[in-house]
């Protein structure tokens, strides 16, 4: 359709510069958010080149803080790229982003596929097909001249904010902690800006989990075993600039970290 593909280019346009994203000409505004979604899978045709293949998805708004912060009220995915998917201690630059932020999140590597005819699936299920668990910072770029001005279809069509992610160490699913008593925290240049904890993402991270696997179950496409699922910010974004050190730490996940330069 062509106001998909207008509404992919323009994005992809704008990411490429590194341009802030004004909002999308009328004839092109993603008219819902299923239409926001078509417009994020033509965009990551677009990006290809740029970022890598989609090795997993972001899943926003998974806890009342974030979706008291942005103002909707359920969870929304967006794709994660191998280009994009950093170690900890990685240096990055702070230029590469219109506006950088981090967010404290729980990781899950998955060990087998979750296809679409599978649906509908539950926490109990999906937490079956979990390989392991990452502490991670997500990254993300407020990348427009006023996100709260576009809604949540043009934010989707723009993988909600996604800008990558860093991930600790491994831990297997036998060896993990209970999530929901996992405390995450979020310590920029030393000091602690923010924390919260595994219950804070829809109740249990499997539950975000669940909703991405029946999200893309809905649309004919599932989940992938190796594929990385960010599952959801244990607190509010954190936006930095140039300089800044962030060390997430999850209690029984281990801790992350990345600089800013």
């Amino acid at each position: 359709m062509e106001r998909i593909l207008a509404a992919a280019k323009a994005i992809a346009s704008a990411r490429r510069s590194r341009a802030p994203l004004k909002a999308l000409a009328k004839d092109a505004v993603p008219r819902d958010e299923a239409e926001g979604y078509q417009v994020q899978r033509a965009l990551h045709d677009l990006l290809q080149a740029q970022v890598g293949s989609l090795v997993g998805y972001k899943i926003g708004c998974t806890s009342a803080v974030m979706q008291e912060y942005i103002g909707i009220d359920h969870p929304c995915g967006g794709g994660v790229f191998e280009k994009v998917v950093h170690d900890s201690g990685v240096q990055l630059a702070a230029a590469d982003y219109v506006h950088v932020g981090v967010e404290c999140e729980i990781a899950v590597r998955l060990a087998r596929n979750l296809a679409a005819s599978e649906a509908p699936f539950t926490a109990e299920w999906v937490g079956e097909a979990i390989e392991a668990y990452y502490p991670a910072i997500e990254i993300v770029d407020d990348r427009y001249v006023k996100w709260e001005t576009l809604g949540a279809p043009t934010l989707i069509a723009d993988d909600f904010f996604a800008a990558g992610c860093v991930l600790g160490e491994a831990v297997p699913r036998n060896t993990a902690p209970d999530l929901l008593r996992v405390t995450g925290r979020a310590i920029i240049n030393g000091k602690e800006e923010s924390r919260g904890t595994g219950a804070d993402v829809l109740g249990h991270p499997h539950n975000a989990l669940a909703w991405l696997a029946n999200h893309l179950a809905a649309e004919g496409r599932g989940l992938h075993a190796g594929q990385i699922v960010l599952t959801g910010s244990l607190i509010k974004t954190v936006w930095l600039k140039a300089g800044d050190s962030v060390l997430m730490e999850l209690d029984g996940l281990g801790k992350v970290e990345a600089t800013f330069t």
